[in-house]
């Protein structure tokens, strides 16, 4: 009987017990918890700079927090590592390019763009105003520097072709990524793969005096730069939390637009210090990119099948797709 009482107290207790822990995570309590968070793995596509200024945004203000989301927002190794990544599972979303989404494809990477992040080309053709290049056509007879990637290349030859060039006389000179010594020395007149939001403060910095020509005005597709990346498995398994990412990435975005000092702060508190960055530098990038992001009435991220289909025909004009996809198989609005 002892024995009896005593297991009955001890299993009153253990009610009680389970019905506090119970009340606790009960919904209608005051101090319920929230529902266990969703991780999610982020690549970048670069060391944080300027243009990611609307994840740490979003990190700080709490929008992922708000989506129930916990976001680990990581540099690859590599950048051309990110979207094999992504496709194996080892990270959820990646930012990369649009045209390097559509290369992809073509290689049965199962790679799908999920929002449309800056919306405009960045690259840019630029000269020295000593070389006397007022219009691609002029690059004939000029040396110019390229970054190892054929599509650069692609890029000018189209830009030279399109202004009434002769793209057989040009002479390019492979200059790996030392884009700002190769044209701070005057080992190339030109170069291509440098952005308009960062390498071109960086040389006005140093004096020099550059013309900035725009792909998209010769010929290029008006191509989104950056572009948010999941696979077709993580759209399969976790479109949800892809959307609560967007949403709360869009938060950031606005934050970002409306508070500019304050967003670049939290940047420049969020460095990697392997790639410290110079704040001056990173607030002309800002203001360069914020009206590049912009989609105007759309909402942030928002893609269409008419810019898909420009660049894809492009880069099959070119023989840049090993075969042929289609723009529904390359983005999906979420």
């Amino acid at each position: 009987m002892h024995h009896w009482k005593k297991y009955m107290r001890a299993t009153a207790a253990s009610v009680l017990i389970l019905s506090a822990l119970a009340a606790c995570g009960s919904p209608n309590h005051k101090d319920a918890e929230a529902a266990p968070e969703t991780e999610l793995t982020v690549l970048l596509d670069w060391y944080p700079n300027a243009v990611h200024s609307f994840l740490y945004a979003a990190e700080e203000q709490g929008y992922f927090a708000e989506e129930g989301l916990k976001v680990k927002l990581q540099t690859p190794a590599d950048t051309n590592d990110a979207l094999k990544l992504v496709a194996t599972g080892k990270a959820d979303l990646a930012l990369s390019y649009q045209m390097q989404v559509a290369i992809s494809r073509a290689e049965d990477i199962p790679i799908v763009s999920v929002a449309a992040i800056v919306r405009h080309p960045l690259n840019r053709l630029f000269a020295l105003d000593t070389a006397g290049v007022q219009s691609p056509k002029d690059l004939v007879g000029k040396k110019i520097g390229y970054p190892s990637i054929p599509l650069d290349q692609l890029i000018v030859n189209t830009m030279v072709e399109s202004d009434g060039g002769d793209v057989s006389k040009l002479n390019y000179i492979d200059i790996g990524w030392d884009l700002i010594p190769a044209i701070t020395t005057n080992k190339v007149d030109a170069i291509i793969g440098g952005y308009v939001n960062h390498e071109k403060p960086l040389l006005e910095k140093e004096g020099m005096k550059l013309t900035a020509f725009d792909p998209s005005e010769f010929g290029v597709p008006d191509y989104y730069e950056l572009v948010l990346t999941a696979s077709e498995e993580g759209l399969a398994s976790k479109s949800e939390a892809f959307k609560k990412f967007i949403a709360a990435a869009a938060k950031g975005q606005q934050y970002t637009a409306e508070h500019p000092e304050e967003s670049l702060q939290n940047l420049l508190d969020s460095q990697n210090e392997n790639f410290p960055l110079d704040a001056e530098i990173e607030k002309q990038s800002l203001d360069i990119l914020l009206p590049l992001m912009d989609a105007g009435s759309e909402p942030f991220g928002s893609q269409t099948a008419d810019s898909w289909n420009a660049v894809i025909d492009w880069l099959s004009e070119h023989g840049q797709l090993k075969k042929e996809i289609k723009a529904e198989d390359a983005f999906r609005p979420l």
